[in-house]
Parts: structure tokens; sequence; C-alpha cells
């Protein structure tokens, strides 16, 4: 197995997983897992829950980087850390439910309620986002235009925590979010002609814990 650094493309270090090389999938965990530990602590606040999510996210990319489609990794990675999340959560709140269950029938806290609904709505997005035309589409924008939209639309980030995210100017993020925006539209009229509605994806406005 040769070594890999930071010139290796994703495409080429999942192939390299998917082969069983173990140091191609370290060099992905090196690249990606800090801005996943960022996003996922974003979502939710026990950071043990957050490390697991984590290091399951690598244990379903060695066993499933063979079906990965090619290109850049960090949409796919992102999809399968947050509904690794979602299942933690899930997995916690049935364990409340047991724990805390009367005799008869309970009926679902809030809390459950909540999380159930945050899932649906964030599975919707992240589909729309990562599959089908708008999927495609979004591949053929430049990567930091793609970073923008992740940040503002699946993660639900505004303006000033996606900056602090990214490491950019707040300008910069409505800058390129502008930007995405139009490629996007672009690229979907030359997937799918006619009216093309982009439905969520707008940035929140500046904003958020300082």
């Amino acid at each position: 197995m040769r070594g890999h650094g930071e010139n290796d493309t994703d495409a080429a270090l999942l192939r390299a997983v998917a082969d069983g090389d173990a140091s191609a999938l370290a060099t992905l965990y090196e690249r990606h897992a800090g801005w996943l530990h960022a996003r996922l602590t974003r979502r939710c606040a026990d950071a043990e829950v957050v490390r697991e999510v984590v290091q399951d996210t690598f244990v379903t990319v060695w066993r499933s980087a063979g079906g990965h489609g090619g290109g850049e990794a960090g949409g796919w990675l992102w999809t399968i850390a947050a509904r690794r999340l979602v299942d933690a959560r899930r997995a916690q709140e049935r364990v409340a439910r047991v724990e805390t269950a009367p005799a008869s029938r309970p009926v679902p806290s809030r809390s459950v309620r909540s999380v159930e609904s945050v899932e649906s709505a964030e599975e919707r997005v992240l589909a729309g986002l990562e599959f089908g035309d708008v999927g495609t589409a979004l591949g053929r924008i430049s990567p930091e235009l793609r970073e923008v939209l992740r940040a503002t639309v699946v993660d639900g980030l505004t303006t000033r925590e996606a900056a602090r995210l990214l490491g950019i100017p707040e300008g910069t993020v409505k800058t390129r979010a502008m930007r995405a925006r139009a490629e996007l539209r672009a690229a979907l009229a030359q997937l799918n002609p006619g009216p093309v509605n982009t439905g969520p994806l707008h940035p929140r406005p500046a904003g958020g814990p300082a």
C-alpha cells in the first residue's frame, strides 16, 4: 500500500479504500473528520454522541466505499453522518421511552415529536441536494460554492455561522451563495429545461450566537 497525501483526490482515496487500503481511509479521516465534527456539534450538544457518529461514519465508508459514484466525498460523507446522527437520537429516545414508560401505551413526548420532525425535514433536504437532478447539478458547480450551499442549506447555518465554519468572510458567504444559486439554476436548466424551482436554496440571514 502506498502512502497518501493532500494531493490525492477524494475519488482516488475512496477507490483505494474500496480495495482495502487502510492508509487511504486514514487520509480521508484526517481530511474530513474535523468539519464533520464541527457540523455535527451544531446539531448535537452531546460530545460523546458526536464522536461516535464520526467514527460510525468512517466505518460505513470503509464498508461502502465501492458504492461511491466518484468525485469529492464531502456530500456523501455528510449524508452518512447526518443519518447516523438521526439514528443515534432515535436510539436515545427509544431508551428514554422504555425507561420512563407507564404501563399503558405512552403518548410521544414533545421531544420525541421534535426529533422525528427534524429527521423528516433533514432527510427531505438531504435527498433533494444529494440525489436526482439537483444532486447532479450540485456536482457540476465549483466546490467552494457547493460548500456554502451545504453550510447554509443542509446545515441551516446563518451567514455568520457559515463564515466561521468555512473560515471565510461573511460577505464572501453571501457572494458565493448568490453565485451558487445562479450556477445551480443554470445546471438544472441544462438537465431539465423549463421553470426551475430551487426551493430552500437560500441562506439564512446573518445572526445566531456571537
